[in-house]
């Protein structure tokens, strides 16, 4: 059984490490085609939405790790929708977590921090201010408001985890039947 449960782990291993391929792929494509050609106020826009989604992202994999399932269990009984998709992110509490922290959370990071670079060479390009100036202080800026909205997030999910959990399966249960 033991040895069964080894080989799923490497399937899921081998998945998720294609899965953040196909994904990084995509995020980055979209970033090095659409952010180069938009104005500056877009392109800070869109690190900031890459910032969000990473952060969000991050707190669903804290929620779904932390969450209580047997509340769950309680509202599937009562046929409460969404209540079978918590459960079944909380039984896979290890790969939603990896998915929504590593993947999605990880691909963000990297993307918001390539699109800072884009920002602060339009910004030196249009002012002729020092580039590696410029592109300190907005990769601090995208660092730091990663790092802090991560931080802030982490509290949250830990304090409102039931609620988070439930808050994704219903938006889930939309596309699933459960």
């Amino acid at each position: 059984m033991k040895k069964k449960k080894r080989l799923a782990n490497y399937g899921w291993i081998i998945k998720i490490t294609i899965l953040a391929f196909v994904i990084s792929i995509i995020f980055t494509f979209i970033s090095e085609t659409a952010i180069p050609n938009v104005n500056i106020v877009i392109g800070v826009l869109l690190a900031l939405l890459f910032i969000l989604i990473g952060v969000i992202f991050d707190m669903i994999g804290v929620a779904v790790a932390q969450a209580d399932e047997a509340k769950f269990h309680s509202m599937a009984t009562k046929k409460v929708k969404g209540a079978k998709t918590a459960i079944m992110l909380k039984k896979n509490a290890d790969k939603v977590s990896s998915f929504c922290n590593d993947v999605i959370g990880d691909i963000c990071g990297i993307i918001s921090g390539s699109t800072g670079v884009v920002i602060a060479t339009n910004i030196s390009e249009l002012t002729n201010a020092n580039s590696l100036l410029i592109t300190l202080i907005i990769m601090g800026i995208i660092s730091a408001l990663t790092i802090g909205g991560k931080a802030l997030e982490k509290g949250i999910a830990l304090r409102e985890s039931d609620k988070i959990l439930y808050i994704v399966s219903k938006i889930l249960s939309i596309f699933k039947n459960s």
